[in-house]
């Protein structure tokens, strides 16, 4: 028999549930799981490494909130671990929910969440009555379901789960280390974790389809997209700031109703970090500081989950900070750190002529004279207006889906953007980053930026240069612009009155230096950074907390 680690027997020793999930996995293995209280960015970086090369080794539970879960990277299974109830604790469940519901109607109408946890406590309590084992047989008239002191804590978690939470993914919604979580039908739930980014299947599934229809009502409801037979396609964002997508019905997804929710750190990554997972490397960081410093027009490309989303809010921190900007989307994702942020969303929902599409939240931004706009995702005839902005002179940052200069200009000019091809060279730098396999590690990149020097009319092209390329087998981006840079020199150099247009490279040296000690003190923080960042816009670089 596995002998049970010191702090994985204190915790199973605290709670029910796992215990008797030990109790099981005991009778079938040898090799009990390693037990962490809180995993760390480095205990992740650690048991990734080691799953490379024996993929039994990262066979961990780790504590998330008031549960648990256990990853089986070598059968490639996560598992939620959480009481199961019986046919008999379901239907106590079931009949609970609908005296709640008859209750509510009574009720004033919630506005957060912390409403409505006081609101359901207090139906909750009106609805159960707990009595003794030899009283449970026994009819009672009370109106309240009968249940004993440990259905009484079981059933009060699973209705907080169910109404407050996400129902029978909560426990996937609650882990921080999942990046995305994939559905179809009632199959089991798989989802991408920061540590196995590849699909592990879990033990979560929905019992049927009419569970399964019902939770998409319920959530999409929350968000005030209601899915429906006549609108079966719904994109949202979640409280907790996630982007799901849902196909409902089996009209249009033959397995049954399927979703995908894209998880977001509640607080971005600093650019540092990225710097330190090698997604970033310090001279391009201080590179696009300077073009968001000098207002140059930048856009993220990359393939679906490349990471643009999380390098766009990494990179908005070196806007200058007293600045206007506007965000524009569709599923709200930026999170500018700004004071004077305004973010502008979408509504889809309703009549025709209450909607409100990106097209007509950019013309609004267009005459309220930002510093800069920020849009989520470039699809449509919204591209249209945001290069409106750039000749108009107002910066535009955005990201787009393209994985090279050629595509890129090809998708711009055709439809349903439309740019006419001499229009193109409006944007200054276009950053791509690419979801990449090194050493069978899955890992986003920024694999190259390209300056946009100009349309050729007799060429009939548009002319670029590359300045960052990331070498595959060093794994390492290489600043290919030194000294040899356009839009430092023509653009920013000569904007500034530099009277040797060279001398715009000390300057670059310069924030690499601070990004470089920011790196070096481990000062990665998102917060921590842009306290530095906002102090060194208001104050310059004497407001530096360190020397460089």
């Amino acid at each position: 028999m596995a002998r049970l680690q010191p702090d994985l027997e204190k915790e199973i020793a605290r709670d029910a549930s796992l215990r008797e999930y030990i109790k099981e996995l005991q009778k079938t293995t040898n090799v009990l799981p390693r037990y962490f209280e809180n995993l760390s960015v480095g205990d992740l970086a650690e048991i990734r490494k080691n799953a490379i090369v024996d993929p039994s080794s990262a066979n961990i539970i780790y504590k998330i909130g008031g549960g648990h879960i256990h990853i089986d990277a070598l059968h490639s299974r996560y598992i939620t671990i959480e009481a199961k109830l019986t046919l008999e604790e379901k239907e106590k469940l079931r009949r609970i929910k609908d005296l709640i519901l008859e209750k509510a109607t009574a009720e004033e109408s919630v506005e957060t969440k912390e409403d409505l946890v006081r609101i359901l406590e207090k139906l909750f309590a009106l609805s159960v009555e707990v009595v003794g084992k030899g009283s449970m047989k026994r009819k009672r008239k009370t109106g309240k379901v009968a249940v004993d002191k440990r259905d009484y804590d079981l059933l009060k978690y699973y209705i907080n789960r169910d109404i407050v939470g996400y129902g029978p993914i909560e426990p996937l919604i609650m882990d921080p280390y999942i990046e995305d979580i994939h559905l179809i039908g009632t199959s089991k739930v798989r989802v991408s974790h920061k540590a196995f980014q590849y699909g592990l299947e879990t033990n979560v599934r929905f019992d049927d389809d009419v569970t399964l229809n019902e939770f998409f009502i319920s959530i999409s409801e929350r968000m005030g997209r209601p899915v429906s037979a006549s609108r079966p396609i719904v994109d949202g964002t979640l409280p907790d700031g996630s982007r799901i997508n849902m196909i409902y019905s089996t009209d249009i997804s033959a397995r049954g109703s399927s979703f995908t929710i894209r998880k977001f750190a509640a607080e971005p990554i600093s650019p540092i970090q990225l710097i330190k997972w090698g997604t970033f490397s310090t001279e391009f960081v201080a590179y696009i500081w300077m073009c968001l410093e000098n207002k140059m027009n930048i856009i993220l490309a990359g393939e679906t989950a490349s990471g643009k989303t999380t390098a766009l809010n990494a990179l908005l921190c070196f806007i200058d900070h007293r600045g206007k900007i506007y965000s524009v989307e569709d599923t709200p994702e930026v999170k500018p750190p700004q004071r004077g942020w305004q973010r502008c969303v979408t509504r889809e929902a309703g009549p025709e002529d209450a909607r409100v599409t990106m097209f007509d939240l950019l013309r609004a931004a267009l005459r309220s004279r930002p510093d800069y706009i920020v849009i989520g995702e470039i699809r449509g005839e919204e591209g249209r207006v945001a290069f409106q902005c750039m000749q108009t002179g107002i910066p535009v940052m955005a990201t787009f889906h393209a994985s090279n200069a050629t595509k890129f200009i090809q998708r711009m000019t055709g439809q349903p953007i439309n740019i006419p091809m001499s229009f193109i060279d409006n944007v200054n730098v276009i950053i791509f980053q690419s979801a990449v396999n090194v050493n069978r590690r899955f890992l986003r990149r920024v694999t190259g930026v390209e300056e946009f020097i100009g349309y050729n009319k007799e060429e009939g092209g548009v002319l670029t240069r590359n300045v960052f390329k990331w070498d595959s087998a060093a794994d390492k981006l290489y600043f290919r612009g030194n000294n040899n840079s356009y839009i430092l020199e023509k653009r920013i150099a000569l904007e500034h009155g530099y009277s040797e247009p060279k001398d715009v490279y000390k300057d670059l040296r310069k924030r690499e230096k601070i990004i470089q000690k920011m790196v070096d003190l481990d000062i990665s923080g998102y917060h921590e950074v842009n306290k530095i960042l906002s102090d060194y816009y208001e104050n310059g670089p004497d407001s530096l907390p360190f020397t460089v």
